[in-house]
């Protein structure tokens, strides 16, 4: 199982569980009982109180199966759900990356569908402080008057950054930091949980430490656990935290008390090569001393002390009055504000330890004042008692005393005026460093005012060059498409071109068809001479047919097959039939009308016997042998002589190479 951290698995899955904010768990489940629930609310305060869980806790106890409830059960879906950020009906939303209008938009188009499982459809915003303006007044309306199923609940720890507007119409919650004693409590059930022993003095320092952030408590468990090896003392966390011990720090003050310098920064050196930080012992003996302040104002509660009361010893306590304690607070408060502009942090906190060396005869102006009318009014009780008791014998006598007199008030009068020059020089001195440190404030700032602005001029003018750029790549695209609309329009018209003058030449050829095959049909519709079977040309008018020329290559590889003479010859053999029976039978049996052109072209037909065989294919052989295009239909010639007519020369020796066999058959 991967690890979860303290912070995440001691999260309160109950109103019962979350700890030090009473207040806010007894109105909510009333609110829930009495079901008084609002539209909006609002949860204020510091970071890690449980704002984000009491959020959830809400979530749960509005949508809970059993519900709505003060006490969800943590066992349904929709619990179940919930715990685990799953639910699609309980939406949380980081305010700080999500701060547009764009984002405030979105969910006021979501708000208008209904929650798909739960009775409520609820929005988690935390740091809604973060929110811009824009993004605020887009929000008015929509928290004003939400859909009866929605609810808004919104988390911040900077109340006074959320408008009065949000603010008035929701309501509000402010949750307050934990005490040391509930957070201890709670790290000690954490350490049981865990097996671990812990030292109270240990816990005591995690838990003032947290500053009343349970989360910050947890996370410094979490890290005190990991190289405490199942037991957690303060001694590990100084050693390995580098922090300065109480120990220590009572050890350099009773040395300032006996004066023993030496030992003062021996100790003090020792402390800084341990590892710890300028910054960090000066944040110690400033607490150190308003734990003093606090102790001598009669103030025992550890939960304001932030240290137990036992351990700082009396003789310290007696050994400096309040005057003294505020002045070294005030001292390192401003070494604190200070050491950030000092050429050597260190130097500073010697400095400022060697000047409590002096601390116990440091006295204020008010004190010197208060002192002075002390004297004054002692000396002068002293002078009533003296004139009262006896009368002085003589002039010289009474002189003398007035003289006296009149030393002591001029005295008086001199330490007075050193006192208020000391103070003057002092508030002269502060006002100075204050004033160097506003104008070295001033002049960073006006360095980094400089630097920002020199930053945004070069930004632009690298989004200007990156614009300049962008547009020249742009017109050298536009450049580039329209060169290459023009070259594809430019083969566009070239390819219409050559279509029309293929259309055009197919429609002369196609035109010139029709011209040969007209002229042919005209030659066709007149009378032709045709060979009957005795050989005899008879006259005979044809009709209306294509005109068909068979060159020599189409009558070797079309109409005469020499694979299908074969069967012709077997044919007519058998069957004692004549050649255009025979192709005729044989196209009718291979749907093939290649064999019976030559013959019904030519109208004649042969009585063929068995020893003819050579007959044919010599006649053949002679019709493929035959040069340029045949036409087997004769031409009608007008005749010289009424009975005899001029025929084909070819039709014409054909007849007379087949009329001897004709003639010898019969």
């Amino acid at each position: 199982m991967a690890y979860v951290v303290t912070a995440t698995r001691k999260r309160p899955q109950s109103f019962d569980s979350l700890v030090g904010q009473e207040f806010v768990v007894s109105t909510i489940k009333n609110s829930i009982k009495a079901n008084r629930i609002a539209h909006a609310y609002l949860f204020c305060g510091p970071r890690g109180v449980g704002k984000t869980s009491s959020a959830r806790l809400l979530a749960k106890a509005l949508n809970c199966e059993h519900g709505p409830t003060p006490t969800p059960c943590g066992t349904c879906e929709m619990c179940t759900e919930i715990t685990k950020g799953i639910s699609s009906d309980v939406i949380e939303i980081d305010g700080a990356s999500n701060n547009s209008v764009d984002d405030i938009r979105n969910i006021k188009e979501e708000v208008r569908f209904h929650p798909q499982k739960g009775r409520y459809k609820i929005y988690i915003i935390d740091e809604v402080h973060m929110l811009s303006k824009s993004a605020f007044n887009a929000l008015l309306k929509t928290i004003e008057e939400p859909p009866s199923y929605t609810i808004f609940i919104f988390a911040t720890t900077e109340t006074q950054k959320v408008p009065a507007t949000i603010r008035s119409r929701c309501q509000q919650f402010h949750f307050q930091l934990i005490n040391i004693e509930t957070i201890s409590k709670c790290l000690k059930e954490a350490a049981n949980d865990l097996n671990i022993t812990a030292d109270e003095d240990a816990i005591f320092w995690i838990a003032k430490e947290a500053t009343g952030s349970m989360r910050d408590a947890y996370t410094l468990f979490d890290q005190v656990v990991s190289f405490s090896n199942d037991h957690i003392s303060l001694d590990k966390i100084k050693d390995k935290l580098g922090l300065v011990g109480l120990e220590q720090i009572n050890s350099i003050f009773l040395n300032l008390i006996s004066n023993n310098l030496n030992l003062v920064f021996s100790e003090l050196n020792t402390m800084l090569k341990a590892g710890v930080s300028v910054e960090q012992c000066i944040k110690d003996f400033a607490s150190y001393f308003r734990t003093i302040l606090l102790i001598k104002q009669n103030i025992s509660d550890p939960n304001i002390l932030g240290a137990q009361t036992k351990d700082i010893p009396t003789s310290i306590i007696n050994a400096y009055t309040n005057d003294q304690i505020e002045a070294g607070l005030e001292l390192f408060i401003t070494l604190y504000r200070d050491i950030k502009y000092s050429i050597n942090p260190r130097f500073e906190l010697e400095l400022a330890v060697n000047k409590l060396s002096n601390l116990q005869q440091l006295a204020s102006p008010t004190v010197l004042m208060k002192k002075i009318n002390e004297l004054q009014n002692e000396l002068q009780n002293a002078d009533n008692s003296t004139i009262s008791d006896s009368t002085p014998k003589n002039s010289f006598q009474i002189d003398q005393l007035d003289q006296q007199k009149q030393a002591e008030l001029q005295k008086q009068a001199e330490l007075q005026k050193q006192a208020e020059l000391q103070k003057q020089a002092e508030l002269q001195k502060q006002a100075e460093l204050q004033k160097q440190a506003e104008l070295q404030k001033q002049a960073e700032l006006q360095k980094q005012a400089e630097l920002q602005k020199q930053a945004e001029l070069q930004k632009q003018a690298e989004l200007q060059k990156q614009a300049e750029l962008q547009k020249q790549a742009e017109l050298q695209k536009q450049a580039e498409l329209q060169k290459q609309a023009e070259l594809q329009k430019q083969a566009e018209l070239q390819k219409q071109a050559e279509l029309q003058k293929q259309a055009e030449l197919q429609k002369q050829a196609e035109l010139q068809k029709q011209a040969e095959l007209q002229k042919q049909a005209e030659i066709n519709k007149q009378e032709t001479t045709y060979i009957n079977d005795s050989g005899i040309p008879s006259q005979k008018v044809s009709e209306e047919r294509p005109a068909t020329e068979y060159n020599q290559e189409n009558l070797k590889n079309g109409i005469f097959n020499m694979e299908k003479l074969p069967l012709i010859i077997d044919l007519m053999k058998n069957k004692y039939l004549n050649v255009s029976t025979a192709c005729q039978k044989i196209s009718k049996i291979q749907q093939s009308s290649n064999i019976l052109v030559l013959y019904t072209q030519v109208n004649f037909s042969l009585t063929i016997m068995k020893d003819n065989e050579r007959i044919i294919r010599a006649a053949i052989k002679r019709i493929c042998n035959y040069a340029g295009p045949i036409s087997f239909e004769l031409e009608q010639v007008k005749p010289k002589t009424q009975n005899k007519y001029v025929t084909d020369p070819f039709v014409e020796e054909t007849r007379k190479m087949f009329r001897g066999k004709i003639e010898e058959v019969d």
